[in-house]
């Protein structure tokens, strides 16, 4: 497509030649290119079209990539790809082997620091900033993103240590949902006031000439001139102020002329200083701007009707001549058993940091919102407060990404784990995700929390284990953790599988007479269809036994026994890392028993996995029905 200026912008230098009037036209054309690509090449189209002024602002006054911009989670960022020489490469964004979903050093000197998650923004910026010579240093963080704890962390640090930190906070009262909490309370309204600014800076080059201030002192004066704006502006001080932080704002986040002038201003200043921006997430896009938590990832869709390919899908699908019916989403299996054992038990309680949509929390809430707790981008307080919960009696299911709760570790151990506390984690995403790449894929569950003592950890294959193990859970001692991946469900054996009907126990799903397969969780599936292609093929005959171990802790010793007599090859398949996980806790086994066992692991090897489609990735790992067929057959050849 066409455009009078987008097409010959390869560098912010490029955009810096042009004049300040031509600015609008940019923000505009791309605008028209991001929902354009996103109808097509699906991504996270709202936040980035919240974000495009500001971006073109900051890459017309600052030096980049000399100049540093952090930005808090890529979601916000597509406008800065375009402009840092990506544009032409932009329609392979989030696919295999095209551009990464989030900013990374990896891809682009102009990406400062890598950003799949949120609230680290503040924290490396001021790393870089103290690390740094001679350097503007600018961080940009969403007010989703302020409600993580190392966001407030990397703020008190801004304050104490010397340094000229820009922070630039995007505030659109939205994370992926709209957000909870007290934190929107502290961004009052506070006019940028240019004059005041510069009365203040030019008093302070005057003291310090006149030896009256020095750096020692600075923080007092800041403290006293933060008091004296309050009193000017008739405006109460806020959080920031409180922090000796220089607090400009808030500003038209979609004013790219005085975004412009307002970054020119402030650049220079000495000290940290936060920008406050009011943007609109889905800018500019009526339908992104309707309905902000939908279209923060449509999927596919009609530029001109608004028409998402996946609206209107029914519980029903056409098949040939017949109906089929659609497999429900694992987060709906989750969803609707959490609302089920809720009108059952007055103790259960949902909690998500800031994932009630994602994780389909959003159907209990709609029933019992006030047993729902949504406590924003803060991983690690919603697992402590779930145990403060559960100390006084309360059953909460707290339900967090699994990525996202390698934050939350020390949490789980010292604050459940330790005191034994009754609550349920419902670890989603968990395996591979797709498209959002190394930052989100749930690789590291089983290995991180089968360490912890105390800790009960099952993986359901099929979406009525997972609803079995949630009705065990209720009535359980001590933490549990669930674990489920993406997607929907698999009905590969669904009809055939056992209940799950205590802890610890797994199931004989074939019988076999050369090598038994232990997987556990839903990769199960594919080596169901794995074996089936086997025997299709005449290749695996009544070779292999298959074993779903359902729970990774504690294991079901009593098919480890089986095994470890009547074979002498075994296979563990697991859609995790196989350093601590299913393999790790068979092989420890057999050697403890001693077992003469030959053990072949299959997952994920030492390695970070990179971004694609779930069937690519799944490929590239030889951990698709292909890839598991081949293994085994290498292993019953050994």
């Amino acid at each position: 497509m066409e455009y009078q200026y987008l097409n010959s912008i390869n560098s912010p230098a490029d955009l810096k030649a042009l004049p300040v009037a031509a600015l609008p036209v940019v923000c505009a054309e791309l605008r028209d290119f991001i929902i354009n690509e996103l109808s097509h090449n699906p991504g996270h189209l709202a936040s980035s079209l919240g974000a495009i002024e500001l971006t073109v602002a900051i890459h017309y006054v600052f030096d980049t990539p000399t100049d540093k911009v952090v930005w808090d989670v890529g979601h916000q960022a597509y406008a800065h790809k375009i402009l840092t020489g990506r544009r032409d490469r932009f329609h392979t964004n989030r696919q295999f082997k095209g551009l990464a979903p989030f900013p990374t050093p990896m891809e682009s000197e102009y990406d400062a620091f890598i950003a799949g998650h949120a609230s680290n923004s503040i924290s490396a910026a001021l790393g870089i900033e103290v690390g740094s010579e001679n350097k503007r240093v600018v961080a940009v963080i969403g007010d989703g993103a302020m409600t993580g704890g190392l966001a407030f962390e990397g703020l008190n640090n801004t304050s104490m240590d010397k340094n000229n930190l820009l922070i630039i906070l995007n505030d659109n009262n939205m994370a992926i949902d709209p957000i909870k909490g007290g934190i929107t309370q502290y961004l009052v309204d506070i006019t940028t006031s240019k004059r005041y600014n510069d009365w203040r800076w030019r008093t302070y080059q005057r003291l310090v000439k006149w030896h009256i201030l020095d750096e020692a002192k600075t923080k007092r004066v800041r403290r006293f001139s933060n008091n004296l704006k309050s009193i000017l502006t008739k405006q109460p001080k806020n959080i920031f102020q409180g922090l000796n932080l220089r607090y400009f704002g808030p500003a038209d986040g979609h004013n790219v002329t005085d975004l412009v002038r307002i970054l020119n201003e402030i650049k220079d200043y000495r000290g940290p200083k936060v920008l406050h921006l009011i943007t609109k997430k889905g800018k500019g896009y009526a339908p992104a701007e309707n309905d902000q938590t939908t279209w923060h990832a449509p999927g596919e869709f009609n530029v001109a009707t608004g028409q998402r390919a996946n609206d209107g899908m029914s519980a029903t699908a056409s098949l040939n001549d017949g109906m089929m019916k659609i497999p429900p989403l694992w987060q709906e299996v989750f969803g609707e058993t959490l609302l089920e054992i809720a009108r059952q038990d007055k103790r259960i309680v949902g909690v998500t940091p800031a994932m009630p949509s994602g994780c389909s929390m959003t159907i209990m809430q709609k029933e019992f919102p006030e047993r729902v707790y949504d406590v924003g981008i803060a991983e690690g307080h919603a697992v402590t407060f779930s145990a403060g919960m559960a100390s006084q009696g309360v059953v909460p299911f707290c339900n967090i990404y699994s990525s996202f709760l390698q934050r939350a570790y020390d949490n789980i151990i010292h604050d459940v784990a330790l005191p034994k506390l009754h609550v349920v984690l419902c670890i989603d995403r968990a395996g591979i995700v797709g498209n959002d790449g190394a930052t989100h894929h749930g690789l590291f569950d089983l290995a991180y929390l089968r360490p912890i003592p105390n800790l009960t950890i099952g993986a359901p294959m099929t979406g009525d284990d997972l609803r079995d193990m949630m009705r065990l859970a209720v009535n359980m001692e001590g933490p549990v953790a669930i674990r489920y991946p993406r997607g929907r469900v698999a009905q590969v054996v669904e009809s055939e599988k056992s209940k799950v009907e205590s802890v610890g126990k797994g199931v004989c799903l074939r019988e076999g007479k050369e090598v038994a397969v232990l997987s556990i969780g839903a990769i199960g599936n594919t080596v169901a269809e794995a074996i089936e292609l086997g025997e299709r093929r005449n290749v695996m005959g009544e070779s292999f036994a298959h074993y779903d171990m359902r729970w990774l802790k504690p294991i079901d010793t009593d098919i480890l026994d089986y095994v470890g007599t009547h074979f002498k090859k075994v296979v563990t398949v697991e859609d995790g890392v196989i350093s601590g996980g299913l393999g790790s806790a068979v092989l420890e086994y057999f050697a403890d028993k001693g077992y003469a066992v030959q053990v072949k692991r299959l997952g994920v090897n030492d390695q970070f996995v990179e971004h694609g489609s779930t069937k690519e990735l799944y490929h590239m790992l030889h951990l698709d029905k292909e890839g598991l067929c081949e293994s085994l057959l290498q292993a019953l050849e050994k």
